[in-house]
């Protein structure tokens, strides 16, 4: 009786839940419900209801997705959601297991989210539906801010959109066919090269 309150209708923008982690011990994804609408249908004689669901999912380990699904009950469109999310998993690099590499700029219609990463113990700073995105991915410390649509469905695409373009210092390297402290060293190369090459031009 405790698990029923999900039928809600739920139009809060920040009702997240977790939708029961332990479903699936053997790969250890965890799915968060992020929104649950009552959507109407209008046909020949009425309107026939059903509920629309958006569900985030990952291992905490910098795997996560994301879906939707809709259907006339409420367990039956998590469940559609939740396999659709698990069927299109990304994988993020993160730093030192906590936070993201760099700061990142997402879009996606009206949304548009910035992710800032973030020394350790400032925690997950964000609202509603990015907190779910950051819970499931694992991400520990991160700051989110959503400047366009309010839009669960948009602020959840702007942040994937985001997510995906997260590359870490390894693959950056051998995108360029350098060595990871090359890239970092290149500062202080161009600093001296001013200097040096000063003389020979006069």
């Amino acid at each position: 009786m405790a698990r029923e309150p999900r039928e809600g209708g739920g139009r809060g923008r920040d009702r997240d839940r977790s939708g029961g982690g332990d479903r699936e011990p053997d790969d250890g994804i965890i799915d968060k419900l992020v929104t649950i609408n009552r959507v109407a249908k209008v046909v020949k004689g009425g309107r026939r209801f059903a509920f629309a669901a958006l569900v985030v999912v990952g291992d905490q380990k910098g795997r996560v997705g994301y879906g939707a699904g809709k259907a006339r009950e409420v367990p039956e469109a998590i469940r559609k959601a939740t396999e659709r999310a698990k069927r299109g998993m990304i994988r993020v690099p993160m730093k030192e297991g906590r936070t993201l590499h760099h700061d990142v700029e997402g879009h996606f219609g009206a949304g548009n989210v910035i992710l800032r990463s973030a020394t350790a113990g400032t925690g997950i700073i964000a609202g509603g539906p990015l907190r779910a995105v950051f819970e499931t991915l694992g991400i520990g410390d991160v700051v989110a801010k959503s400047l366009g649509s309010r839009n669960p469905h948009n602020m959840v695409k702007a942040a994937f959109a985001a997510l995906q373009k997260v590359a870490s210092p390894r693959s950056v390297a051998t995108r360029r066919g350098k060595k990871v402290p090359e890239l970092f060293g290149r500062r202080e190369a161009h600093g001296a090269a001013p200097t040096q090459e000063a003389p020979a031009n006069g």
